[in-house]
């Protein structure tokens, strides 16, 4: 898992351990103590909630143009910087923090290359980053299928990835005829003709992956801008969307 925070480069600090806070004399952080401890430090405090993590505050701070998760002691004495890791379900409680306070402007991403899967005037919109030769982004795939059977709501708009270099000649085949039959045809495992176009959508697409931070397959974007990464289950994914459903405005 990679870090994504930028804290690193803006101070120094020493890494504490949860324990060895003092919260004798505070239940709670207030806005007010944590723009005082954190002073000195580049940033503009936005918000300050309870952590998932006992005792811990997580402090939400506007920074180089994005909103990022820290986490302060009740008394504003000891900063810690890193993800927090749930170890019941492995989940990365920081990247989901951080997800949430910075989600994708939908409007922004480009699909006149995406291929749809359902109804393209379905209410809410997926966009799927997959790799034909990823063996879990063609689980996930099968997945996809089941959930428009069932929620005839729910569209996905798919682009490519070839995060794989074997997978890069077949992206630019499929991207050529955007064909889904091809594509699925590549998660089976069969060959495909060579590429009979030239485009830069490969790269474009590798270069809009890296700025939303989408650095494997399968990811997705849900309704709301909510980058979601990994496979799911068609349970897992259908409850995703129905927690994430697009903001109607």
């Amino acid at each position: 898992m990679r870090l994504i925070l930028p804290l690193f480069l803006l101070f120094t600090l020493t890494t504490v351990s949860p324990l060895c806070a003092d919260q004798s004399s505070a239940t709670a952080l207030t806005k007010e103590k944590a723009v005082e401890a954190l002073r000195g430090i580049r940033g503009e405090v936005v918000n300050v909630r309870p952590a998932d993590v006992p005792g811990l505050f997580q402090v939400d701070m506007k920074m180089q143009g994005k909103v990022v998760p820290i986490y302060l002691d009740a008394e504003g004495k000891y900063l810690f910087s890193g993800n927090i890791i749930r170890i019941k379900d492995r989940r990365n409680l920081t990247q989901e923090a951080f997800q949430k306070l910075n989600p994708v402007d939908i409007g922004e991403v480009p699909l006149d290359d995406a291929l749809i899967l359902g109804k393209p005037d379905a209410a809410q919109k997926v966009i799927v980053f997959t790799d034909p030769h990823c063996p879990f982004c063609s689980k996930y795939h099968k997945v996809l299928h089941e959930v428009v059977k069932s929620h005839p709501e729910i569209a996905f708009y798919i682009k490519l990835v070839p995060f794989k270099p074997s997978s890069k000649q077949i992206t630019q085949t499929i991207l050529c005829n955007k064909s889904m039959e091809q594509l699925e045809k590549a998660f089976a495992g069969e060959s495909l003709p060579e590429p009979t176009c030239e485009s830069d959508t490969i790269g474009n697409n590798l270069m809009l992956a890296n700025k939303l931070g989408i650095n494997g397959t399968p990811s997705s974007i849900l309704p709301n801008g909510i980058i979601s990464p990994g496979y799911k289950s068609a349970a897992e994914l259908v409850k995703a969307v129905e927690e994430n459903r697009a903001v109607v405005k």
